[in-house]
């Protein structure tokens, strides 16, 4: 099989580089093109030093996509802008892997009282796929557009699913306490991720109404006949990268504690990415690699599960998760490119 033509459109923010940062040593994907509206005909690694003498091609127009043969296309673009460029794109050509928000939600509906904006593309939105392997790999491989969901959707429902999809937990009255990485909050330069803000600093935000939550709901509502009704605080830690969920949840009378280990092992003791750990993880378990580390526990004093989940935000969360949709969608080894393990210390 000949090397997969991919481009990356929107390069210079932090999930565009990590995506070339991952592709470049790809043994069957070649980056053809990387594109940004504002920094076209800038060389790649004037934005990006670490890749002086690795990538140093200039990034041209989106525009150009159309002159390319390519096979895929990431969009690692604003909500609001992917979908107008997915729409203008078509799924006639090149698959893609959308990498915001704009087609993660089922329902336009939905996505318009969360995102505050029209969709301009809701008659795709049955098309596409919600790009989280573990639940839905068979889709994946023959999709045309996948949604790569977000970095928190993704630590939550793995570390929150089994714990739903075996019946173990009220689905009422969850709470998901989670922490991110100022890299979450993209490359563009604000207020609340300015250094002399963070440093030394913690803070919560996006409270009640984050807009990862209902993305959370849906697909935890595929486990169950129950709606799914959780609280879900995001908080910013004073680090680069690395999401910690932590969940905690009320069993059903008689839960024990090993029903719950069974029941992540049920879940994900194959997974070729989720690591089933014996002690609470850290956000350095799992930094620059596509591995998502989950530790679970009942306290018999409060009588409530406790789980917690790790993630690398830029790749399990982003990036790396992208590149696994891309070797489904493309029948190759699912793990290729992603096998490099966490850069400890």
């Amino acid at each position: 099989m000949k090397p997969l033509r991919v481009g990356i459109v929107g390069a210079t923010g932090y999930t565009g580089s990590e995506l070339v940062r991952l592709l470049h040593t790809h043994p069957s994907a070649n980056i053809e093109i990387i594109t940004s509206r504002s920094k076209e005909g800038v060389c790649f690694s004037s934005i990006h030093p670490a890749f002086h003498g690795i990538e140093d091609r200039e990034l041209e127009s989106k525009d150009a996509l159309r002159d390319r043969d390519l096979d895929l296309i990431f969009l690692a673009l604003p909500h609001r802008v992917s979908m107008q460029t997915v729409a203008d794109l078509g799924l006639e050509g090149p698959k893609i892997i959308d990498l915001s928000g704009d087609f993660r939600l089922r329902s336009a509906e939905v996505y318009e009282s969360w995102y505050g904006t029209e969709h301009v593309a809701p008659e795709l939105l049955e098309q596409a796929v919600f790009g989280l392997p573990e639940l839905h790999r068979d889709k994946i491989r023959g999709a045309k557009l996948v949604a790569n969901p977000g970095c928190y959707p993704t630590a939550s429902i793995l570390t929150l699913y089994p714990l739903i999809k075996h019946g173990l937990i009220k689905t009422k009255g969850i709470v998901v306490d989670a922490k991110s990485g100022v890299t979450g909050a993209g490359a563009k330069a604000k207020e609340s991720t300015h250094f002399p803000s963070v440093h030394g600093n913690f803070s919560a935000y996006g409270l009640l109404n984050h807009r990862h939550t209902p993305e959370i709901e849906q697909e935890l509502n595929r486990a169950t006949d129950e709606e799914v009704q959780f609280l879900f605080t995001p908080h910013l830690l004073p680090v680069d990268r690395g999401i910690l969920a932590t969940v905690y949840a009320e069993p059903y009378e008689g839960v024990r504690s090993d029903e719950i280990a069974e029941a992540y092992r049920q879940t994900w003791g194959e997974e070729p990415f989720v690591r089933l750990v014996n002690q609470p993880p850290s956000i350095k378990s799992v930094r620059g690699s596509n591995f998502s580390d989950i530790y679970s526990s009942f306290d018999p004093r409060t009588g409530r599960v406790l789980a917690i989940g790790v993630i690398d935000n830029l790749v399990k969360g982003a990036a790396g998760q992208a590149v696994q949709n891309m070797n489904l969608m493309f029948g190759l080894d699912e793990t290729l490119g992603l096998t490099q393990g966490p850069i400890d210390p």
